[in-house]
């Protein structure tokens, strides 16, 4: 039995913050980041509720919140332990599964998280494509402790299918390794979480701040079952969900018909946005089911300059700096994608709303 890791110390020196998209000049239309722009009616109040009785420590046991969660995923509420958002979800994950000097397999490009916590357990991580992940034998996973995906895919936004995400559970399984799935966008499709699926070498790591448009109140909660999941309950840090963040999280969840017109807002913008791109000719636009797009920048003008423009220093400019740029001078920020992993001519666009999509598109595909 694996005893339960804090940070290994000697993991710290030299190890960087990663980049992430958010913008904090609010002047700015931020399409960096990728959360809802929109909120369930009805949050003020509850958050408003439960900042009084914050004035106490909340209920450890989070009962409001597991229930929730368990309704919201499919799944039994005892298997919930509650995180201050997902990444702390994964870190729990982590720690409770790695130890110095373990492989780990991590995706990419993908959430450039993964391999810094890997890392920092002590941990080695192993990239692979990301769209490889998933046909992993049982034979190559006998030396690896465990095993990352990512559902939908940061930042291509492809949904693996359903059947090779099981698939891969059982040669985890057999081969005794354990199967982190991160969802933290799988709410905006209407794919079902690997939660209900109730296997013990899994944890599923959930993220609510992005489909709830509430990123800065780190709530999320991970899964887990049998000794596993025993494991990362005992492992959680007390009291590790804030009252409000617990109430309003609970109260989220059980926004169905928000949920509901998400998902349809989303992948309708999502289709409109991806022909508009696709139709200027200056973009490649990765296929996707998530709420954002990677756009792959044509050094002939996808930067909005003429093709083989140079900069101040006689040499030529970046089609990704260009396009930063121009974007920025007309109110408006993108993700750099070029800090992801193998990724060195992309940006990401969250998707918005509908005026603020247009106002994009005005830029990207009229400017």
């Amino acid at each position: 039995m694996r005893g339960v890791t804090a940070i290994h110390p000697d993991a710290i020196d030299g190890e960087r913050r990663v980049p992430h998209g958010g913008e904090p000049d609010r002047s700015l239309l931020d399409f960096s980041a990728n959360t809802n722009p929109r909120t369930p009616d009805g949050v003020e109040s509850v958050y408003a509720d439960a900042l009084v009785s914050a004035r106490r420590y909340p209920d450890d046991g989070y009962p409001a919140y597991r229930d929730a969660a368990g309704t919201y995923v499919g799944c039994d509420p005892s298997a919930v332990v509650p995180t201050p958002g997902g990444l702390a979800a994964i870190r729990l994950a982590l720690e409770v599964t790695l130890e110095p000097g373990d492989l780990a397999v991590v995706p990419h490009p993908s959430f450039g998280e993964y391999a810094r916590e890997v890392r920092l357990q002590g941990a080695t991580p192993r990239f692979v494509p990301h769209e490889a992940v998933c046909d992993f034998t049982v034979e190559s996973l006998q030396d690896v402790d465990l095993v990352v995906v990512c559902t939908p895919n940061n930042p291509t936004g492809n949904l693996p299918d359903r059947s090779r995400l099981e698939g891969l559970a059982d040669r985890c399984r057999a081969a005794g390794t354990t199967l982190l799935v991160d969802e933290a966008f799988l709410g905006f499709t209407e794919q079902e979480s690997m939660a209900r699926r109730e296997d013990d070498c899994v944890v599923v790591a959930r993220s609510l701040t992005k489909l709830f448009g509430l990123p800065g109140l780190r709530a999320g909660f991970a899964v887990a079952f049998g000794p596993l999941g025993e494991r990362l309950e005992a492992a959680r840090r007390t009291w590790n969900l804030g009252s409000p963040a617990a109430a309003v999280g609970a109260y989220c969840m059980g926004q169905t018909a928000f949920v509901r017109d998400t998902r349809e807002r989303v992948a309708e913008e999502r289709e409109r946005m991806c022909e508009a791109l696709l139709a200027d000719g200056r973009y490649a636009v990765a296929p996707s089911s998530a709420p954002f797009l990677l756009l792959e920048v044509d050094g002939d003008g996808g930067g909005g300059g003429a093709a083989g423009s140079v900069d101040g220093d006689g040499g030529a400019a970046n089609p990704v700096d260009d396009l930063l740029e121009r974007t920025r001078e007309a109110g408006i920020v993108l993700r750099d994608a070029r800090s992801f992993r193998g990724l060195d001519s992309h940006v990401r666009v969250a998707i918005k709303d509908r005026e603020a999509n247009d106002r994009l598109l005005e830029v990207l595909v009229d400017g």
